[in-house]
């Protein structure tokens, strides 16, 4: 068997599997990625385990960036939903990066499993333009609603129209 290449150490690999999901680390913490189509099966299975608190839910656009570390097997896409779960009892937290694909960026609502996503969800939408499957109400939570474009995607324009966010007083 040959030496790996440079490249090939520079990529993580997955030193244990949680929930059928290669899990990596970063400073310290578990970092799980799942694909979209097991995500809320996922956080369902880490809610079970403990994890009752999601903490956080965003996007982000690596289109300046798509030579990420990600484990072996998975494929890097221009979007990311990255989730934050908490376990309280255990003082631990969990991180999913999830891939989205630029020419289909949807992934299921995780409001089912955590209701206070919803707002994490719908501003994840507004700004990256990344779609929530089975969301209550899928509709702009920042900017105005006929504005078009998503201000936090890499290849939006700059300073084009001052932003007047909604319910902002003139």
């Amino acid at each position: 068997m040959s030496e790996p290449t440079a490249a090939e150490e520079a990529v993580p690999t997955a030193v244990e599997v949680v929930h059928g999901c290669p899990v990596t680390s970063s400073r310290g913490q578990r970092v799980l990625h799942p694909g979209r189509e097991r995500l809320v099966e996922v956080v369902r299975a880490l809610y079970r385990d403990g994890f009752e608190v999601c903490v956080d839910l965003t996007g982000v656009d690596y289109l300046g960036a798509p030579a990420r570390e990600l484990p072996v097997g998975v494929a890097p896409e221009r979007f990311e939903v990255v989730v934050n779960l908490l376990s309280i009892s255990r003082g631990e937290r969990v991180r999913l990066r999830t891939q989205v694909p630029e020419s289909d960026p949807v992934v299921p609502s995780l409001f089912d499993v955590h209701p206070g996503t919803e707002a994490h969800e719908r501003e994840t939408f507004d700004m990256f333009g990344i779609s929530f499957d089975g969301h209550p109400d899928m509709t702009r939570i920042l900017m105005p609603e006929d504005w078009v474009g998503h201000p936090l995607r890499k290849d939006y324009d700059e300073g084009r129209i001052p932003v007047q966010f909604k319910g902002a007083n003139a």
